[in-house]
């Protein structure tokens, strides 16, 4: 199945062009979620979201909505993969609340830009990472697009983030029974529309398929996001 969003939802931006004029903040994320399945959260990267918070989020969506959750800086920033055992266990029990509602899409590990590849450190973080948590991992330091890394993402199960940006792409390689795709440029045309669901018609032979375009002060977004859904249910 093909889960698209954007990464976030919460933006007064975005009317009229997607949000009704008149649409209260508090009405965004059940008014986002009746045209798009999924999102990628980013305010886990910086907080401890609190059970209350998720059970909000999971009341005001549909069943078959799913919540991408970006891993905490603890993580991936501040602990740079080692040593992050309890900053791990915090981390996983604030979102359990998520994964036992059956609503959690994939954790994201985004890497910070200035870590390089080291393929110790990684093997060992895997190896006391959850093996039954979906987790894609976005490496953004070219050094670590390299055959050891896929080995080691295959052996976990984990998949590489395909990430698009204006300045990095990572390479379509997959390396999970899932795909994670995050696409950051400022715009997509019809030709790169095209190319996209090529790409995601191919991964969806090996599973499920989630794929977030970067929010911005316009709801373009949403937009490309729907584009794909429509896409894919008309097929």
């Amino acid at each position: 199945m093909l889960f698209s969003g954007t990464s976030g939802w919460a933006y007064p931006s975005w009317k009229p062009g997607f949000y009704p004029a008149r649409l209260p903040p508090s009405k965004f994320l059940s008014f986002y979620a009746a045209r798009l399945n999924s999102v990628e959260v980013n305010y886990t990267f910086r907080r401890l979201a609190g059970e209350s918070l998720f059970r909000k989020w999971i009341g005001e969506t549909p069943p078959q909505f799913r919540f991408a959750v970006k891993a905490h800086q603890a993580i991936t920033h501040f602990r740079r993969l080692r040593d992050a055992g309890e900053s791990c266990s915090l981390f996983l029990a604030s979102i359990e609340p998520l994964r036992a509602a059956g609503r959690l899409a994939p954790v994201l590990l985004q890497l910070p830009p200035n870590l390089k590849f080291d393929g110790g450190v990684l093997q060992h973080f895997f190896e006391t990472w959850p093996g039954d948590l979906r987790t894609a991992v976005e490496f953004r330091h070219e050094s670590w697009f390299r055959d050891d890394t896929y080995r080691l993402l295959r052996q976990y199960n984990l998949a590489l983030c395909e990430a698009a940006t204006e300045n990095l792409e990572t390479p379509p390689v997959a390396t999970a029974d899932f795909a994670y795709l995050r696409l950051r440029k400022s715009d997509y045309t019809a030709a790169d529309h095209e190319k996209l669901a090529a790409r995601i018609r191919s991964l969806l032979g090996n599973g499920d398929v989630f794929a977030y375009f970067k929010h911005e002060e316009t709801p373009n977004g949403t937009s490309w996001a729907e584009q794909l859904l429509n896409t894919f249910s008309a097929a």
